[in-house]
C-alpha cells in the first residue's frame, strides 16, 4: 500500500537523512513535502491528504504538540522522531503511532512504517464494508459479586465495560451494573469471549460494534448507538478482529 507522508523537522541535515532512509528502505512511502516549522507543517497538512507525518518534537516558534493541537482531529498516523527520549509519554498522550530516537535506526524505521501501513490497510479495507467480526459468537457466562452473593450474566448480553477507578460499569443489552472490580479484571475474564480492550477506560464486545471511524485513534459505534474512542495503541489489535 502506498503511504503519503510529510517530514516535519527543523534541521536540514536530519530531513535529508530521513528522506534518504525512507526512499531506500521504505519504498511504499511517498514524501509529499517537508516543513521546518509548525506553520509550514500546518499548511502541508491542510493542503494534502496524508497517511503519515514524521514529526520532530523541538522546532522554532512551537513544537510537535502545538502542531497536533492546532490540527485537531486527524486521520493520519504520527511517528515522532527526536533526539530526546524524555518525550515518550507525551508522544503517547498525543496519540503517536511510533517513537523513533535519533540517530535513526533503519530497522526501527522499517518497523514503524510497517506498523502504520498495516493500520492504514485495515482501515481502508473496512471503509466500504459492513463491519462483521471474524469471531463466532461465544456463549458463556460470568459472575459478578452482589452484597448477598453473586449474579450470573451471559457474556453475550454485555455491550461494553467502563472503568471508574477501582469499580467497573457493565453496560448490558438491558440495564447496567456497577461492580467493585477493576476494568483489568474484566479484560482478563472476557478476553476469550470476543471482547477487546480499546482504551484505558473501555472493554467492548466486538460483536456489538457496528461502525468504525478513522481519527487519532478512531472511534467505534456500538449497537446501542453509543460512540467510544479508541486509543492509538489499541487500534491495530481492534482492527484485527475485522480484517
Amino acid at each position: 500500500m502506498k503511504i503519503d507522508a510529510i517530514i516535519v523537522e527543523d534541521e536540514e541535515t536530519s530531513r535529508e537523512i530521513l528522506r534518504n532512509y525512507v526512499a531506500k528502505y521504505c519504498p511504499n512511502v511517498v514524501i509529499k513535502g517537508e516543513a521546518s516549522n509548525v506553520d509550514e507543517a500546518y499548511a502541508l497538512i491542510q493542503n494534502n491528504t496524508l497517511d503519515l507525518v514524521f514529526l520532530d518534537v523541538e522546532m522554532p516558534f512551537g513544537n510537535a504538540f502545538d502542531l497536533l493541537d492546532k490540527v485537531g482531529d486527524r486521520q493520519f498516523e504520527t511517528v515522532f522522531v527526536t533526539a530526546y527520549n524524555n518525550y515518550a509519554v507525551d508522544a503517547l498522550n498525543a496519540h503517536a503511532s511510533y517513537y523513533l530516537l535519533k540517530p535513526i535506526s533503519i530497522d526501527k524505521l522499517i518497523e514503524a512504517v510497517a506498523y502504520v501501513t498495516e493500520i492504514k490497510e485495515k482501515e481502508n479495507s473496512l471503509q466500504h464494508q459492513v463491519l462483521k467480526s471474524n469471531l463466532t459468537q461465544v456463549i458463556g457466562k460470568i459472575t459478578i459479586p452482589l452484597a448477598n452473593g453473586f449474579e450470573v450474566i451471559e457474556t453475550a448480553d454485555i455491550i461494553y465495560c467502563q472503568a471508574d477507578d477501582n469499580y467497573t460499569h457493565i453496560y448490558l443489552k438491558q440495564g447496567k451494573r456497577l461492580v467493585s472490580k477493576t476494568l483489568k479484571y474484566f479484560e482478563d475474564a472476557l478476553k476469550d469471549s470476543g471482547f477487546a480492550r480499546i482504551h484505558k477506560s473501555y472493554v467492548v464486545n466486538v460483536n456489538a460494534i457496528t461502525e468504525y471511524k478513522k481519527g487519532k485513534g478512531g472511534s467505534v459505534t456500538l449497537s446501542t448507538g453509543k460512540e467510544l474512542m479508541v486509543s492509538p495503541s489499541k487500534k491495530k489489535e481492534l482492527l484485527s478482529f475485522f480484517a
